[in-house]
C-alpha cells in the first residue's frame, strides 16, 4: 500500500538562515520540493534585508552564525514582531532549546536534524500560526476591517462599499469574506477555509464553498474596479487587497 503524504503547501513563504552554503541549499530545496517558496540569507543582516523587502511566514533560523548569532536575531525579530522562526543548531543540549524557546523560538531542532522531521515542523507551526491569526486573543481582536475603500464591521456584520452603501451579506458569504479579510495576500485552499469558517453557524458550508464565492465577488465588483479575489488555479483563493484592522 502506497504511503499517502500530508497535503503540500503551495501557499507559505519561507525564508531559511543559516551561513552554511550547503545546509542552505540542502533546506531550501527540499522545502521547495514540498511545495514553498522559500528564499535564503547568509547571516541575520541579510535576513533582515529579506524581511523588509517581502512578507515571510516562517523563518528558518540557525544558532552559530559569524557577526550576530541567531539568539541575538532572534530577539530583533520578536521585538520587531517578525514571523514564526524554528531554530537550528548543533547545539542541541536542553539548555540551549530552553533557552531558544523562552527568547520566542516556536520550535528548537539540533543539527544534523532530518529534512522530513524540519518539514513535519514547518507543517505544524504554520498550523499553529493559521490557527492564532483566525481566533485572536479578544484583545488583539479587530472589530473592522478596511480594504480598497471598503468598511467591513465584523460586531454588526454590516459591509460598506467605497460610497457607504450597504451590501448584505448571507451568513455563509460573511464567514468566507471574514476568513478571506483576516488573512489578506495569502493563498487559502477550499479546506483552509472550511477549517476558518465551520463551527460559525456556516451550515452546508462544505457544499456551496464555490457558490458563496461566485456570490461574494459579485457583491464585491460592484463598488469597485479592483479586484479583491482571485482564484488560484489548483490552489485555492487569494484575497488581493492590503487590509487595516481597527
Amino acid at each position: 500500500m502506497t504511503a499517502i503524504s500530508p497535503p503540500v503547501d503551495f501557499t507559505s513563504r519561507l525564508l531559511v538562515v543559516d551561513d552554511d552554503s550547503g545546509i542552505r541549499t540542502l533546506v531550501s530545496e527540499f522545502l521547495g520540493q514540498h511545495g514553498y517558496q522559500v528564499d535564503v540569507a547568509g547571516d541575520a543582516a541579510e535576513m533582515r534585508s529579506k524581511l523588509a523587502a517581502a512578507d515571510y511566514d516562517l523563518v528558518v533560523l540557525d544558532v552559530m552564525m559569524p557577526n550576530e548569532d541567531g539568539l541575538h536575531a532572534l530577539k530583533r525579530l520578536q521585538a520587531d514582531g517578525g514571523p514564526p522562526v524554528i531554530m537550528l543548531s548543533a547545539m542541541g543540549s536542553e539548555v540551549d532549546r530552553i533557552i531558544g524557546l523562552e527568547l520566542g523560538a516556536d520550535d528548537y531542532l539540533p543539527k544534523p536534524c532530518s529534512p522530513r522531521e524540519l518539514l513535519a515542523r514547518v507543517r505544524t507551526v504554520l498550523r499553529r500560526q493559521l490557527r492564532s491569526e483566525a481566533n485572536p486573543r479578544p484583545d488583539q481582536a479587530a472589530s473592522e476591517l478596511r480594504f480598497a475603500g471598503w468598511t467591513f464591521d465584523l460586531a454588526t456584520r454590516v459591509l460598506r462599499d467605497p460610497g457607504g452603501v450597504i451590501v448584505n451579506l448571507s451568513n455563509g458569504e460573511f464567514h468566507l469574506l471574514r476568513a478571506l479579510a483576516e488573512h489578506p495576500r495569502r493563498v487559502l485552499s477550499r479546506d483552509q477555509l472550511l477549517n476558518l469558517t465551520k463551527g460559525n453557524d456556516a451550515e452546508n458550508f462544505d457544499r456551496a464553498i464555490d457558490v458563496q464565492m461566485s456570490r461574494l465577488r459579485r457583491k464585491l465588483s460592484g463598488g469597485t474596479r479592483e479586484e479583491l479575489i482571485r482564484t488560484i488555479r489548483s490552489e485555492g483563493y487569494m484575497f488581493l487587497s492590503a487590509v487595516k484592522r481597527r
